[in-house]
């Protein structure tokens, strides 16, 4: 179903078995959103859309109460569950909404349960948002708070296909005959299952230094900050950052065959879980330095 686009794959079957959420940035019609329902049908998990819009309200996402009569006339408040009780929940162009509405997804990303009148309501196990996002500089986008932005495990940039894979997007869509997604999981149980596997992967101190150095050096007032980081940076890496990187890696250990994670396993994982955590100054932001341009050098201080 999915041309190409083999790193997005990737990372976002990483944050499915990892349990964390991932922010998809791209311009429209690259298949972002094709991604997250072929993902939903081949695990064989619940999935539900929102189109997010400027006139998008909270209650749209979370839900409701409503009052209810039952047979004897009496009248009381009932809960109606909004489209973030599901799986997988597919925020699309989220930063077209308000940061209002943007914020409603919050406690539901980070608690697994929203509160509505007061009353806490538990969320379906598994539970992942998968967001895209168009380029800031387009018209019409309310940029995300940091807040949630680090509440995403991965921040994968969407890249526009190349002339061969375009051809081949041709063929598969033109075309009388459409790709079938075949369904590779039983049920949400196995998800579950997984994540508990990856977990349990064994890591060594030193990698996990060296994780912690790679977070460290996105602060500008750590002694072993990178010289870009201390020139364009205004905060680092939060330690999510570190969590990610470190629950990333044991994911490409598997992914490789590995029961044991290696300093390249935490480096492949550097860029997309820690851009969005590290937030440019006006100087940064001027000179037209982006957060991928300190990442990279710090993984050239760092080197695996």
């Amino acid at each position: 179903m999915i041309v190409g686009q083999d790193d997005v794959v990737e990372s976002v079957l990483c944050a499915l078995f990892t349990g964390g959420h991932v922010l998809l940035e791209g311009v429209p019609g690259l298949g972002k959103t094709m991604l997250v329902r072929t993902l939903g049908e081949a695990v064989n998990l619940q999935f539900q859309r929102i189109q997010f819009t400027p006139d998008l309200m909270p209650a749209d996402i979370v839900g409701t109460n409503i009052i209810h009569e039952d047979e004897h006339g009496r009248r009381a408040f009932q809960f109606r569950p909004g489209p973030v009780f599901t799986n997988l929940l597919l925020a699309d162009e989220i930063n077209r909404a308000t940061p209002k509405t943007q914020s409603a997804l919050l406690e539901a990303m980070q608690e697994a349960h929203v509160t509505v009148g007061g009353q806490q309501h538990a969320l379906p196990r598994p539970f992942l948002v998968l967001a895209t996002q168009n380029p800031l500089e387009m018209e019409g986008t309310y940029p995300l708070p940091e807040a949630q932005l680090d509440r995403f495990f991965f921040k994968v940039k969407v890249r526009y296909p190349s002339a061969g894979e375009l051809h081949t997007i041709l063929d598969r869509t033109t075309s009388a005959a459409a790709p079938r997604v075949e369904k590779v999981l039983g049920d949400a149980a196995e998800v579950i299952a997984l994540r508990e596997v990856v977990r349990q992967v064994p890591l060594v101190r030193e990698v996990q230094e060296h994780a912690v150095r790679l977070v460290l050096a996105t602060h500008p007032e750590d002694p072993g900050a990178a010289p870009s980081a201390k020139k364009f940076v205004r905060y680092g890496a939060s330690p999510r950052g570190a969590q990610a990187l470190i629950l990333a890696g044991k994911i490409f250990a598997l992914l490789d065959g590995r029961c044991h994670v290696a300093k390249a396993d935490i480096a492949k994982a550097a860029t997309a879980a820690l851009r969005h955590r590290v937030i440019l100054n006006f100087e940064g932001e001027a000179e037209g330095k982006t957060s991928d341009d300190v990442i990279g050098e710090i993984l050239r201080l760092h080197p695996a």
